[in-house]
């Protein structure tokens, strides 16, 4: 057992190092390294159940559909779809597809009276952790012109114009490649921007508005989407990518994983860069202002060591514990004379023509669970 005496020996002995050195060096020495550095390594397999027992909306019963998203994002390095299978009492269930994005998403129609409209889905996938080597350009399969055209592009809540192109041109001015400008975007995001509690869901991702409010706070639709503009306003081609954490970090981040099977209000979504040299480039900014306001024990300064290995990390890099469903925008739902999407992240239903909140899953009513299991 330590004595009194001696424990304050040691605490003595502890000043009188702090005082021989450098005040950050000590901090370093005394904190643990903070560790983030996904890197790819073996395929991890999920499954995913979605369940959905659709209710009255505002009270108002009718004829119901609903439309789920299906894992339909491939990429042969890092994400791999299987099979999605389901069990309902609906009278179709068909798979639809986004016709620009290919976006794939269940749509269920029930009959006119049933009393409990009701889904299973379950999706299986493979995924591992990604990141890019700078130092080791190679030659990836170039985009097409088409391609190029369409991560270029303004969505109806990402122009390329205006307040976005004169801030694109703000931050990289001065920057000759397209890897400089990335970074230079990518670090201002992290610095200008806040992740904001109060935002519902992940955001709406409406990129002129968050920049002409002044305000730049919201959670990751908003602020990986703001990333997304100020790129390609920057001619270099961008895409959000939409989906759902699945399971915890495996390096110990508690803001950056699933941390219950049950993830019905874990969706994410991150961003990617094309860059001639490296093909497309993991980046998610908003998961840096993530770790800052909510990574234990929250509310963590800028120089925190978790928030910096985080920083570091994600411009080229990030983990696989995360299932990707598509990288689509301004959805337009078959068979709905509602309003487009501006992303297709969370299950969506109508009963007697009338929308759920699709932020509200214990009243619309869905459950979403993972688990991880063998190939």
């Amino acid at each position: 057992m330590t004595s009194r005496r001696e424990f304050l020996k040691a605490g003595a002995a502890l000043a009188a190092v702090a005082a021989a050195v450098p005040h950050q060096a000590f901090a370093q020495a005394a904190a643990p390294v903070a560790v983030f550095a996904p890197s790819p390594g073996k395929w991890r397999n999920f499954e995913v159940v979605t369940t959905l027992d659709v209710a009255p909306v505002d009270g108002k019963a009718g004829p119901a559909q609903a439309w789920v998203p299906l894992p339909s994002y491939t990429a042969a390095d890092w994400f791999k779809p299987g099979e999605s299978t389901w069990k309902t009492n609906a009278a179709t269930a068909k798979v639809e597809k986004d016709p620009h994005y290919g976006a794939e998403m269940l749509h269920l129609v029930w009959a006119e009276g049933e009393a409990s409209p009701t889904v299973e889905i379950v999706s299986k996938f493979s995924t591992r952790d990604r990141a890019t080597d700078f130092s080791k350009p190679s030659t990836p399969a170039p985009l097409s012109a088409e391609e190029r055209a369409a991560f270029l592009k303004a969505t109806d809540l990402i122009p390329v114009d205006g307040i976005v192109k004169a801030t694109s041109d703000k931050i990289t001015a001065g920057k000759t490649s397209d890897v400089e400008k990335t970074r230079a975007i990518y670090e201002w995001v992290v610095e200008n921007t806040y992740r904001n509690a109060a935002t519902r869901g992940c955001g709406t991702g409406d990129v002129a508005s968050l920049l002409a409010s002044g305000n730049l706070g919201g959670k990751c639709a908003d602020l990986n989407a703001l990333f997304v503009g100020l790129v390609r306003a920057a001619g270099i081609p961008a895409r959000d990518l939409y989906g759902i954490r699945v399971a915890p970090s495996a390096f110990g981040y508690k803001s950056l994983g699933a941390n219950s099977p049950t993830i019905s209000k874990a969706q994410h979504c991150r961003a990617e860069v094309w860059l001639d040299g490296f093909g497309w480039v993991a980046t998610d900014p908003a998961d840096v202002r993530k770790v800052v306001l909510e990574e234990p024990p929250g509310k963590n300064p800028m120089d925190d060591a978790k928030v910096l290995a985080a920083r570091k990390a994600l411009f080229g890099s990030w983990e696989g514990n995360w299932l990707a469903y598509n990288d689509g925008h301004d959805i337009a739902l078959p068979g709905s004379n509602g309003p487009k999407l501006g992303f297709l992240m969370y299950p969506q239903a109508e009963v007697a023509s009338l929308r759920h909140d699709c932020l509200d899953p214990d009243t619309f009513k869905y459950t979403i669970k993972a688990s991880e299991i063998s190939a």
